[in-house]
């Protein structure tokens, strides 16, 4: 199978590698394009991969999209063309990525994955939305569950409202526990504030322009941002609801594992 990754940044280097692995069951022969020829030529030429014209007319069995979330609905109308059986994104946004493939690509199979982890944490969840399947899709989610992933069904709704709490919510909230906080010594930290520190550190290692695109793709932000509110304004009763609300919530999720 010829597969053209178009972004040639971590995660389009990740589904690459994916499909193309020795344990991969599709054979997958890689080519990236990429809006910075030279990102394109980089990973080329760290694989057995060659890279293609952003602007080219080359056409290949599937095309999968690891771009910007907000760039995938035109990536999608520029790059169906050039796919001859399969049209797919590992982006992260689904509701939108999945009414694109749609609209530009109706006769193609098509699917949105997400991959639940930066590339250095592999393996991982995939979430998964086969929208039109067929033996590429089934091909690429046989690659991926190859490498050690997990990937699950899923609809665009669900996931995109999954995202609100697990990736918008949570990172607003270890961002703003990290801005507001001051440095103390290592000797002061709690079992708590330690796990905190520790998490606001990953997530503070990778590149803002992927966060800043979470923020803009979900909501989140300012549910948390009311609840810190909340709890900050509380007297001890009604402080002692929130927390056993939070506490309902947590045995709640408890008992669906």
């Amino acid at each position: 199978m010829d597969v053209l990754v178009v972004g040639a940044g971590e995660i389009g280097r990740w589904i690459a590698d994916t499909v193309s692995a020795d344990e991969s069951p599709v054979d997958a022969a890689v080519a990236f394009a990429d809006r910075d020829p030279d990102v394109a030529r980089d990973a080329a030429a760290s694989r057995d991969a060659r890279a293609v014209p952003a602007d080219g007319d080359t056409v290949h069995d599937a095309v999968c999209l690891a771009v910007p979330m907000s760039a995938v609905p035109a990536a999608v109308e520029a790059y169906a063309p050039r796919a001859e059986r399969a049209i797919v994104d590992v982006s992260g946004e689904m509701t939108g990525a999945v009414a694109a493939m749609r609209e530009h690509a109706p006769d193609l199979e098509r699917a949105s994955y997400h991959p639940l982890f930066a590339p250095p944490r592999v393996p991982g969840n995939v979430a998964c939305v086969a929208d039109e399947g067929g033996p590429v899709v089934g091909g690429i989610s046989a690659a991926i569950e190859a490498g050690g992933n997990d990937v699950f069904e899923t609809t665009p709704t669900e996931h995109d409202e999954a995202m609100e709490t697990v990736q918008a919510g949570a990172h607003a909230a270890v961002l703003a526990w990290r801005l507001a906080g001051d440095d103390v010594r290592e000797e002061f930290h709690t079992p708590v504030s330690a796990a905190l520190d520790e998490v606001a550190d990953t997530v503070t290692e990778g590149a803002p322009g992927v966060y800043a695109e979470i923020q803009r793709a979900f909501h989140g932000a300012d549910d948390v941002a009311d609840a810190a509110r909340e709890v900050a304004d509380a007297d001890s009763e009604a402080f002692a609801e929130l927390y056993e609300a939070a506490r309902g919530d947590r045995e709640g999720r408890e008992r669906h594992e």
